[in-house]
């Protein structure tokens, strides 16, 4: 998700899915659930807090591990193009390694779980950027919902709109994520309202389908087809310039400037020999961070572009 849609505020933390959505599809016109891989959840090790009448007070969270208050809220100046301005990235997020709530029920189990719902439910539809008009049909698209691990280690559910031809392929490639312990920040099915919000610059939502043209272009982007994926893009940002203070830049998310160092690896980054880019290459999909003419470090499409 780039562009205007990377400027999206925050999903809410309880959104639930309307209808079947947590009855694993049994109300819905095909329900395919895949096969479950059992693999333990990570466990978060406790200790007991040290005995005596003055306990030392709690240290704060180190940035970068909780959300800060402000994210989504702050909306930027907007350049002549309609995007936001670009921006240093804030201290809170130069290692961003946070996970936000869920938006659906946990799927049953521990390790990895998928389930296929083909056609998508009318419901999931109607909360997404489908319209008519846009160049994949309503009943070409399949609602995934899947497990992923998050920052903090453990087991999160979200969901994914993608078109019908690759939703199996889909979840192999997110099956490796999980059998690599790659983090992600949230999936969730974009919405209108999120596509056409003004630019925070802040946004990190992995997703798929969004029926929208390309950056900076007027022809229909792979992810209208349901044909592309965006993997944390915040910290795998669209780049037009390889400086991003020259004249003519574009970085999407507008202040996610300092992933722009690539050699800086952190956490929940797209690396060439890394396990996200050899997920979707199992799949047949290319990256775009091995673009010539621009880098778009969170994008995985069936073709190109």
């Amino acid at each position: 998700m780039r562009g205007r849609a990377l400027g999206m505020a925050v999903v809410s933390a309880v959104l639930l899915v309307a209808g079947g959505c947590a009855d694993d599809g049994a109300d819905t016109p095909t329900a395919r659930p895949t096969a479950s891989i059992s693999s333990p959840s990570p466990t978060s090790s406790h200790t007991s807090a040290p005995s005596g009448p003055s306990p030392s007070p709690s240290k704060p969270p180190a940035l970068g591990t909780v959300p800060p208050p402000w994210l989504g809220t702050r909306v930027l100046p907007t350049t002549g193009d309609g995007y936001g301005e670009q921006r240093p990235t804030p201290p809170a997020l130069r290692n961003r390694r946070f996970t936000l709530p869920d938006t659906l029920p946990m799927l049953p189990g521990t390790g990895f779980k998928a389930v296929v719902t083909d056609p998508a439910p009318a419901q999931v539809i109607a909360r997404s950027t489908w319209a008519p008009g846009c160049p994949v049909g309503a009943s070409r698209l399949s609602w995934i919902r899947l497990t992923f691990r998050g920052f903090d280690g453990e087991r999160h559910t979200g969901e994914l709109l993608v078109n019908s031809s690759v939703d199996d392929q889909l979840v192999e490639a997110f099956r490796a994520l999980w059998d690599a312990d790659f983090p992600m920040e949230q999936l969730a099915i974009t919405t209108v309202a999120e596509r056409d919000a003004d630019p925070t610059g802040d946004g990190n939502g992995t997703g798929a389908f969004n029926c929208r043209p390309t950056t900076g272009g007027s022809s229909y982007s792979q992810h209208a087809y349901g044909l592309a994926v965006d993997v944390n893009p915040f910290q795998n940002p669209y780049v037009r310039s390889q400086n991003p203070y020259e004249k003519g830049d574009l970085v999407l998310p507008e202040l996610a400037t300092s992933y722009l160092d690539r050699a800086a690896v952190r956490r929940g980054m797209i690396t060439p020999d890394g396990p996200v880019v050899k997920a979707f290459a199992a799949i047949g999909w290319g990256w775009g961070g091995a673009w010539n003419s621009l880098k778009d470090y969170q994008h995985f499409s069936q073709n190109d572009r």
